[in-house]
């Protein structure tokens, strides 16, 4: 129902890094291309958890981080179709992105040259390629299932043990985080006194503002699960958290 003849592209996330909710994008593509917009999909969320086909889904755009993907800060993947590769400018300049230069014009660097003016972040790169291959050895399937054992696991303990405990996103299939609140606590109170207790959790808005004011909420705590985490590891985020909501009752 938003579509109308102003709407000229369509931006997604594919995984919410709020609610865990995972967005039926390819529908959303399908659905765009029906209007003959074009699609960027944020995966920077998804690409850890999903096994992620751009030609399945149609994206004219994908975009992800390395970070999210045991890899270095600071480096990332933007696919893009050729058609719309091809048309676009280069957004800046610098080495190896010419064919060729003269005072009257210049040519640009055949695909995807054109966009990667000046010397790349080669080493962040290698080290993106070895995060992905380490994922690819263990298999991004079962890093999803282990991840859903654990949300699974203190998603329940949570509603049984934590008094007055109310969880940001409950949709079936979601990924492996909790946004939450306890009984009125602040966010960052809370966020605060977990770190003490050496509990590394994220608090405040998630720079998901317009889906706070939506909730009707200025923040939330949120817990994430990785390949790396144990249960051993969620029986101590739960009883730290038992700790903090009985000292902030």
């Amino acid at each position: 129902s938003l579509f109308n003849e102003h709407t000229r592209f369509v931006a997604i996330c594919h995984a919410s890094n709020v609610l865990g909710t995972v967005n039926p994008v390819k529908e959303i593509i399908a659905e765009a291309h029906a209007h003959d917009v074009p699609v960027l999909i944020d995966g920077a969320q998804a690409a850890p958890h999903l096994r992620i086909d751009v030609q399945d889904l149609d994206a004219d755009f994908y975009a992800f981080s390395a970070h999210k993907m045991y890899g270095p800060a600071g480096v990332g993947v933007l696919y893009g179709k050729r058609k719309w590769l091809e048309m676009m400018p280069p957004y800046q300049g610098g080495g190896e992105m010419i064919e060729s230069v003269s005072f009257e014009k210049t040519t640009y660097a055949e695909l995807p040259y054109k966009f990667e003016a000046g010397t790349p972040d080669f080493i962040g790169i290698a080290a993106l390629e070895k995060a992905i291959d380490y994922m690819t050895r263990l298999g991004v399937e079962r890093i999803a299932a282990h991840e859903h054992e654990l949300l699974e696991y203190t998603t329940r303990r949570m509603l049984e043990e934590i008094p007055g405990l109310k969880i940001y996103g409950t949709v079936p299939g979601k990924c492996g985080i909790i946004s939450f609140l306890v009984d009125g606590e602040h966010h960052y109170d809370m966020g605060m006194l977990l770190d003490k207790l050496g509990i590394a959790v994220r608090t405040g808005h998630h720079c998901a503002q317009p889906l706070m004011q939506s909730l009707g909420i200025e923040g939330t705590v949120r817990a994430s699960f990785a390949v790396y985490n144990t249960i051993e590891e969620c029986d101590a985020f739960l009883s730290a958290l038992k700790r903090v909501s009985e000292m902030l009752r």
